[in-house]
């Protein structure tokens, strides 16, 4: 049995985020279009020791700390601590993470950690869990874990986001992020955006009918609906839409409830030129990146 593992938990964009009526449990019916890109925190994972141990570190720790609460809320952690109650693991598991998806960006950081935690564990075990109950851990953690335990890096997921669809790989493109210095809590960010339908008499959207399978088609349908709320809320996410639309990208959108933004570039050379452009002109964290065809694996260490 292999005791220790190396995995990089992607980042995702939503290329598609309607929030659609509430449904009787109180929670808003969604649909949206995961995509994972390749900005990445990176684990190793450890069977060791008789308790669950975590360490952070990356040069936003302090940040992150402050952000995500003690040990013990941490998604990666309670993800081991999850894994080894179903799997009746004996073995304790050290878990080291370092940080660079920023929190509360949109962009699925800790969620990602935890399905990376999840998968890192099945491999030492030789899957000693099924596939079923490992997605059903996930969507116990959180609504965006199950799609980064899925085996693709493109899936469409409606529900509270545990319907999920994998789709098949689009050609990787070229994407400039930007993320602002701000962030969103997602709860109140619902919240708003329900009291703001109600107050304007909006009605719930329909559902999407027809699956994206090509660029041109996610261009036609690139939309969020938190985007005008969160821009209204934070100067720094209209002032990075702004910035992102004025340098010709397409499909710019706010990545989930906010605050990170993105557009797709040409070209890996647009994409890098207009990253440090938009760096000194912004002051922000801004990034080429790309979209990814495949999830990364699970290394043994």
């Amino acid at each position: 049995m292999r005791r220790a593992v190396s995995v990089r938990a992607p980042a995702k964009i939503n290329l598609l985020l309607r929030v659609l009526g509430r449904r009787e449990d109180g929670f808003h019916e969604l649909e949206t279009l995961f995509q994972s890109i390749d900005f990445t925190d990176e684990l190793t994972v450890e069977m060791v020791g008789d308790s669950v141990e975590l360490e952070v570190v990356g040069a936003d720790v302090a940040a992150v700390v402050d952000e995500l609460g003690p040990v013990a809320d941490n998604l990666a952690f309670r993800a081991a601590e999850a894994y080894r109650l179903v799997a009746d693991l004996g073995s304790g598991v050290r878990i080291r993470l370092t940080k660079h998806i920023p929190a509360g960006a949109g962009l699925g950081g800790g969620s990602s950690d935890a399905a990376a935690v999840l998968r890192a564990l099945n491999h030492l075990t030789d899957g000693a869990v099924a596939d079923e109950a490992l997605l059903d851990i996930g969507a116990d953690l959180g609504s965006d874990v199950p799609f980064f335990l899925c085996d693709s890096a493109l899936a469409f997921a409606r529900g509270g986001g545990e319907e999920l669809t994998t789709l098949s790989a689009l050609p990787s493109a070229s994407v400039v992020l930007v993320c602002p210095p701000v962030h969103v809590a997602t709860g109140p960010a619902f919240a708003a955006l329900a009291e703001g339908r109600r107050s304007t008499g909006a009605q719930p959207r329909a559902p999407l009918e027809r699956m994206p399978s090509a660029w041109d088609m996610v261009d036609q349908l690139a939309e969020n609906d938190f985007e005008a709320l969160v821009a209204d809320q934070y100067r720094e996410v209209r002032q990075a839409l702004t910035a992102l639309r004025n340098a010709g990208l397409r499909s710019v959108m706010l990545s989930g409830s906010g605050g990170a933004c993105f557009g797709l570039a040409t070209d890996a050379l647009q994409a890098s030129s207009t990253a440090e452009r938009l760096s000194d002109e912004l002051g922000w964290r801004v990034l080429a990146t790309r979209t990814l065809d495949q999830p990364p694996p699970v290394w043994p260490l």
